[in-house]
């Protein structure tokens, strides 16, 4: 049976992604024989954004103690504290949802826009999910996951507002985010609480801008831009299927990370 290169294990393949960045999310945008891409259209960020699988990230913001311990809770596969495999607990490792602000900090290959007159739609490649950005005027929701019982649920990705803050920069609020998710492959928490701005800025035909900013002042003791990027229209418009497949992890976990940890499965505390 035919395995999709698009389905395997996150991990699996993560090193050898990073030299394909080129290909990744579809074709380059059209070029113009002058070299001078067209004007961006007026309040419309529609269509399928390329990029690459790790964005460019921002130093960030130092811990609050209570942020501190949260961190030094999370064992990643990345940056100066990673551990192998089999001793982290990354949720990525069973495929839980990325759940945002991650959705937009890593896997970024390939995105979607689609505008409705009360909601921007924002279609992900990986693990084929999908954000409402509410546009109607509506306000953000408050005390996510309180005692109070009007208070909301936190959510995986979160309650998203948008608005236009000129003709070419659509800005988007999120908050209510479920602590479960990490911010970043580096394992930084976040609380329900946190508050993400997201500035999508399209400075022509072919090019849109990102730059997001986290707000948390239970876990950084300031306001940080976590990460600039800039995505490209690709060429096809059509997103790629990119999942991670339960099944497939738990086989790659107990047919290659168990074993390289020595054969045993460590204690994870999830």
């Amino acid at each position: 049976m035919r395995r999709s290169r698009r389905s395997s294990h996150p991990f699996a393949a993560l090193s050898a992604v990073l030299f394909l960045c080129a290909a990744c999310g579809g074709s380059a945008p059209p070029g113009s024989s002058t070299g001078q891409a067209a004007p961006a259209p007026l309040r419309d960020i529609s269509g399928v954004w390329a990029g690459p699988p790790l964005p460019t990230l921002q130093e960030p913001a130092p811990f609050t103690p209570a942020g501190q311990k949260r961190y030094e809770a999370n064992r990643a596969t990345w940056g100066p504290r990673a551990v192998g495999l089999a001793e982290s607990n990354d949720p990525l490792i069973t495929c839980d949802p990325l759940g945002f602000p991650r959705s937009m900090l890593y896997e970024t290959r390939g995105f979607e826009f689609l505008h409705t007159p009360a909601k921007t739609v924002q279609l992900l490649q990986y693990q084929r999910v999908w954000r409402e950005i509410w546009t109607d005027g509506r306000p953000l929701p408050s005390g996510a996951g309180g005692d109070d019982q009007a208070s909301p649920d936190p959510r995986w990705f979160g309650y998203s507002v948008g608005r236009w803050a000129d003709d070419h920069t659509f800005v988007v609020e999120t908050t209510g985010t479920d602590e479960r998710t990490w911010v970043d492959y580096y394992g930084r928490p976040h609380s329900a609480a946190a508050h993400f701005e997201e500035r999508y800025r399209r400075v022509d035909r072919d090019s849109l801008e990102v730059r997001m900013t986290i707000t948390d002042p239970e876990i950084y003791t300031r306001p940080f831009v976590a990460m600039e990027q800039t995505f490209v229209r690709a060429e096809r418009q059509e997103l790629e299927e990119q999942l991670c497949v339960p099944s497939e992890a738990i086989e790659y976990f107990k047919t290659i990370a168990e074993p390289a940890a020595g054969g045993t499965s460590a204690s994870r505390d999830r």
